[in-house]
């Protein structure tokens, strides 16, 4: 169940860090510092909704960006962000593992209180049932972090805490 949740997590991070890195002819806004819940829902794909929570400052929604470029540009040949009269949308072309996997977003809401990602993505490869997916990703501000919580931190289902300036350490566990 661990090795699970840390897959749909680091599947979910890069899906959330090709939305909002790499070279692009926008700037997603910086999300209001505090404590975010973060509701992700698959459809198309075996796996259940999982709600998170995730703490960050301004300092590090920036660092996200800045550290995770460099994946990025390594992993996707196409990282583009647009913005448009209700949010953004981007469309990327990445590769891990081996794989090939296309992504079309929408992303609409003001950063401040609550924000939507809606992505389609398409992989050529990986587990049946997951070529095609649909996924949503619905976040919403609760207030500040809670006492115990630092910038970067998310909390997953059952308690699994991660922080995610340790993402670096996680790149590894990415299929080759």
């Amino acid at each position: 169940m661990t090795r699970w949740i840390l897959s749909f997590c680091l599947g979910t991070s890069l899906l959330m860090v090709v939305a909002t890195s790499g070279a692009r002819a926008a700037e997603l806004p910086i999300r209001k510092a505090g404590l975010w819940e973060i509701k992700v829902v698959r459809t198309g794909s075996p796996m259940p909704e999982m709600t998170m929570q995730h703490c960050t400052d301004e300092t590090t929604d920036k660092q996200m960006s800045t550290a995770f470029s460099p994946l990025s540009k390594e992993i996707c040949s196409k990282n583009d962000i647009e913005q448009t009269a209700t949010g953004y949308v981007t469309d990327s072309v990445c590769s891990v593992g081996g794989a090939s996997m296309t992504s079309h977003s929408d992303i609409t809401g003001d950063f401040n209180s609550a924000y939507t990602v809606k992505t389609t993505s398409h992989s050529d490869r990986g587990p049946a049932g997951l070529h095609d997916v649909t996924m949503a990703i619905e976040a919403k501000w609760l207030g500040a972090c809670k006492p115990d919580q630092k910038p970067g931190d998310i909390v997953m289902p059952g308690g699994f805490k991660l922080n995610i300036k340790d993402a670096e350490k996680l790149k590894g566990l990415l299929p080759k």
